[in-house]
């Protein structure tokens, strides 16, 4: 504990170090507002939740970007799903995405979503979630460190609000 708390009192938390940096404009610069995050569980193993509890602490202090996470469905910008997606899910998920206000966004965090990962050849997981629903951009990593998906959360920013026309959904295809 005390050689991260000399570490932020050295440099200053992680992600201003490594972030800010990259991106002078920020999130709040890019939305002239905050982004507000609603994550789904689609049945993951819980490894990606806690790399999102720790984006909450003060090493990497997502909400100084102005990052929020939101209950409901209604006030998000951005889609965030972990785990593969059970079939139980199937439908929540769906529910869920025609939900958002457009302009929406998704992100699939770790390698479950895509295909599954360890989880795709039972019987309770559907496909990629990219069968379901339109997906921006996927995430890889069992699980993906908090630094990586600050990253990614940025450069999809970035790609949507200074390209729009360059960000296309990667698949979409009815599921039976």
């Amino acid at each position: 504990m005390w050689k991260y708390l000399r570490r932020i009192g050295r440099w200053g938390n992680l992600s201003e170090v490594r972030l800010v940096t990259r991106s002078t404009r920020g999130i709040q610069g890019l939305l002239g507002r905050s982004l507000f995050v609603r994550h789904l569980d689609a049945g993951s193993c819980n490894a990606c939740e806690l790399e999102i509890q720790a984006l909450h602490n003060p090493l990497y202090n997502l909400e100084a970007y102005g990052v929020r996470f939101v209950a409901s469905p209604r006030h998000a910008d951005l889609l965030l799903i972990t785990g593969p997606v059970s079939r139980a899910m199937i439908e929540p998920l769906r529910r869920t995405y025609q939900a958002m206000p457009t302009p929406k966004m998704v992100l699939a965090m770790g390698d479950c979503p895509r295909d599954g990962g360890v989880f795709a050849k039972t019987y309770a997981c559907a496909a990629g979630i990219g069968d379901l629903i339109p997906v921006d951009a996927y995430l890889p990593g069992c699980p993906p460190d908090p630094e990586q998906l600050m990253a990614a959360i940025l450069a999809l920013l970035e790609e949507r609000w200074l390209h729009p026309d360059s960000l296309t959904p990667r698949s979409h295809k009815a599921a039976d």
